[in-house]
């Protein structure tokens, strides 16, 4: 079964590191269910399954799941041939929360973060495979040239680690970048204090303009100049800590200065 570069698919095969990854989830299992995204040929798949974990895997290839269904016995009742950008998570275990695992497609695996965060009422932890720079992007602190708006909506809900760097070798076929597998754990606190709206449109209108201070990138939606004479106007995005663009946004918001037409 050839890996699809459609899919993003890069399988996994190297099976000591491969239970490690899935002891990591199976250390919840007791108080969560586990979705598992791209299973792929199931080498985390089995292990869930010989735990008797409960699981559901989301897998997209219908070749895929074909493959799962003709190799593991009893599989079938735990595949959900889908596109996980299209699935409602609060659906998949009626609206209990659960873990975020998987060995992501590469292709698509920022917009599982960005998934996550939707549904992060019912995500507490997420653990999963990436490229090393985008897990690295995710949890990169301010003043890295790492961190950007990924980093920002990620760390306003949760606090994340690194927990296996991986070489290329452990994959069939190996992808042309280092991996990570990144462990992500929800704040004990996810209402932010602010217009969540807003500030994630904060975020990423000064993101795009990164280079450039806070004044001149926000001038054209802030009614009252004066504002702008403010410090925190005088930095540039990759200078603010999520508190700070909090704080940003407080700002905007309470003042009404934003042209939100």
């Amino acid at each position: 079964m050839r890996a699809k570069k459609s899919y993003g698919q890069h399988f996994l095969v190297n099976e000591s590191l491969s239970q490690s990854i899935v002891d990591s989830a199976l250390e919840y299992k007791d108080k969560y269910p586990i979705l598992e995204i791209g299973p792929g040929q199931g080498v985390l798949t089995k292990y869930l399954h010989e735990n008797k974990a409960v699981f559901k895997s989301v897998e997209a290839d219908i070749d895929m799941v074909e493959f799962l269904v003709n190799n593991f016995e009893s599989i079938e009742e735990h595949i959900i041939h889908s596109d996980i950008l299209r699935l409602n998570l609060s659906e998949v275990f009626d609206k209990n929360e659960l873990v975020l695992f998987g060995n992501y497609p590469y292709n698509i695996s920022s917009q599982i973060v960005f998934l996550m965060i939707k549904y992060k009422e019912y995500i507490p932890v997420m653990i999963g495979m990436f490229q090393k720079e985008v897990a690295e992007r995710i949890i990169a602190k301010p003043g890295n040239k790492q961190y950007g708006i990924l980093s920002v909506l990620t760390q306003a809900y949760y606090t994340g680690k690194i927990t296996h760097r991986i070489k290329p070798g452990s994959f069939n076929p190996p992808p042309k970048v280092d991996s990570a597998v990144l462990k992500l754990e929800r704040k004990s606190k996810i209402d932010l204090g602010c217009n969540e709206s807003l500030f994630k449109t904060v975020v990423k209108m000064t993101f795009n303009h990164r280079r450039k201070m806070m004044r001149n990138t926000l001038k054209s939606i802030v009614k009252d100049e004066e504002i702008l004479k403010m410090k925190i106007f005088t930095k540039r995005p990759e200078q603010l800590s999520v508190e700070q663009f909090v704080d940003l946004t407080n700002i905007l918001n309470f003042n009404d200065f934003v042209d939100r037409h």
